[in-house]
């Protein structure tokens, strides 16, 4: 009797964990969807309170654009504000400086060469912190945290977004996998970039541009006056044969802007990747010809380099930002380059299947790119000839043949909670209360469209660049959905902000913070068995100053 006992304690101890199906079940304390840097320093979090943490990723690596190419870090711009960035964010950036102080951490040139390259720049090494690095150091950074933090990661885990969020009375009981595996939990982040967890659970959101007049802003819709760098000079046709409307428009080009400024759409910034070069002969992968390459898709920069006559250096068309061990962070320049304008708009609420299609064509547009500035005849020959002097570097991204994992998606989903972060707030004309991080960056957003003008050329709208005056509060507010609907779901990326206020928040950095916030919070819910609408804010003020969070501005 006493075996049989045992055998049954150990068979439903079993099937405890497997659903009728045979996939697993299994149960934490808090539950994250997302492994971008936000969903790292969440679960961080988490873990450093002692709740239960699993942290999910779709993606195969973790770290999101942090560690897919994006090592330039968009950081304060006074060297007086780089005390802003504390906590857990803080130790991401002291650990870049140590890793880097290892003369073994240089092979394709010295610390103080690259020390002394930037040293005049916004980036210079100074104080213990290093603002910019490898990917591939980014990555090993962050899984080291994780490991040394006992935190349960898989990779390669994607959320059945139409059934698989199971909810009872707005309460989240638990998520499932396209492969069936269920995930339980007392409470769930959504730390993704495009809010997939969120969307799936009823959660109230918005896609595009707010009218100004909606919240009183004046940055947030169409803004055609307001685009003036990453622009074409006028003159620029849009047409395939050039001045011939009957020739039909080239690709991704829009008949007119679609409103007037100030007016609201459902366009989203545009996306790029974020591109790892090196110039170092010994670590290069020749840039080949993609299979899909398609030259007249880049007819619109060969137009560009006839009407900028002056401009004929590679740098004039891309943002070379650079790395250790001769290596680069590229990023969209000027009004042509990287950023695939007009494809945004249709990648975030795509199932995956079209995302993976999406995906394969900016792959291709920017594999292209970079093809065709060194061999298509028609680009300048000082910019081919620069051009053929770079590489992929071979010991970056190689499970992905040296591309980066992660398309930079700079704005998905946005959270609609009953506190939504504006622009009166980025600039300060309202304080926010119950701060749980510091924001700092301009008001940025990447050209959203590409129109054809009244008088018949071609221009881009949707770029702001306006600096807010100073750093300013991002409220725990901001993180929390309405509590009719949905009471255990924290949302550190796709947070509550209109799309001006949301274009200054989005920085990575300041996504680890508030992931370091979600975090915290998550676990005093866990704890508590509360909402998190409800938990105590001074209690989670001093978990996060006592944790090293800068919670204050001057």
């Amino acid at each position: 009797m006493k075996k049989v006992s045992i055998l049954l304690v150990i068979v439903l101890s079993i099937a405890s964990v497997y659903n009728v199906r045979g996939q697993s079940i299994k149960k934490y304390d808090v539950v994250i969807y997302g492994g971008t840097s936000a969903g790292v320093m969440a679960a961080l979090a988490v873990a450093k309170m002692g709740e239960s943490v699993v942290l999910l990723t779709p993606q195969k690596h973790v770290g999101g654009i942090t560690t897919s190419g994006l090592g330039w870090t968009d950081k304060p711009y006074k060297d007086g504000e780089n005390n802003l960035i504390g906590g857990l964010t803080r130790d991401f950036y002291l650990q870049v400086y140590d890793y880097y102080k290892n003369a073994n951490a240089w092979q394709e040139e010295s610390r103080d060469e690259y020390v002394n390259r930037v040293a005049n720049t916004s980036h210079k090494v100074a104080d213990g912190l290093m603002w910019t690095f490898e990917p591939h150091v980014a990555e090993d950074i962050f899984d080291t945290f994780l490991k040394n933090a006992h935190v349960t990661v898989l990779l390669n885990t994607k959320l059945n977004r139409k059934t698989g969020v199971n909810m009872v009375n707005g309460h989240i009981n638990s998520i499932t996998m396209l492969n069936g595996d269920q995930f339980r939990g007392k409470v769930f982040i959504d730390a993704t970039y495009t809010g997939d967890l969120m969307a799936a659970a009823g959660v109230s959101f918005t896609m595009g541009r707010e009218s100004n007049c909606k919240y009183g802003e004046t940055l947030d819709g169409i803004e055609t006056a307001l685009t003036r760098s990453h622009q074409f000079p006028r003159g620029v046709s849009p047409y395939k044969i050039e001045n011939d409307p009957s020739s039909s428009l080239l690709p991704n080009i829009d008949p007119n802007q679609g409103g007037a400024d100030g007016s609201g759409d459902n366009k989203v910034q545009s996306f790029n990747y974020r591109i790892c070069l090196t110039d170092a002969p010994n670590n290069q992968m020749p840039i080949t010809r993609p299979n899909e390459y398609d030259s007249s898709q880049y007819e619109l920069l060969v137009r560009l380099f006839k009407a900028q006559p002056k401009k004929r250096s590679l740098f004039d068309y891309f943002i070379w930002s650079p790395m250790p061990n001769r290596k680069t962070d590229i990023n969209n320049l000027g009004a042509f380059s990287t950023d695939l304008i007009g494809m945004n708009d249709h990648f975030i609420e795509a199932d995956y299947k079209k995302r993976t299609l999406l995906l394969q064509k900016y792959e291709s547009y920017t594999k292209g790119l970079l093809y065709f500035m060194g061999h298509d005849p028609r680009v300048p020959q000082s910019i081919r000839d620069e051009m053929l002097k770079w590489g992929y570097p071979k010991d970056e991204f190689q499970p992905n043949n040296y591309w980066p994992y992660e398309l930079y998606i700079r704005e998905g989903r946005r959270m609609i909670s009953n506190f939504v972060m504006t622009q009166q707030y980025i600039q300060r004309v309202k304080d926010a209360s119950d701060p749980i991080a510091i924001g700092y960056y301009n008001m940025d957003s990447h050209n959203t469209q590409r129109y054809v003008t009244p008088e018949g050329d071609v221009q881009n709208e949707g770029d702001v660049e306006v600096y807010p005056g100073g750093p300013y509060l991002i409220p725990y507010g901001t993180i929390i959905p309405k509590l009719s609907e949905c009471t255990n779901l924290l949302v550190p990326v796709c947070l509550s902000a209109s799309h001006i206020a949301y274009s200054s928040i989005r920085m990575e950095p300041v996504f680890m913070e508030i992931g370091q916030a979600a975090g915290t919070a998550a676990a005093l819910a866990a704890k508590s068995s509360k909402a998190v609408q409800e938990i105590n804010y001074p209690k989670l003020r001093k978990l996060l100053l006592d944790d090293g969070q800068i919670l204050s501005v001057q």
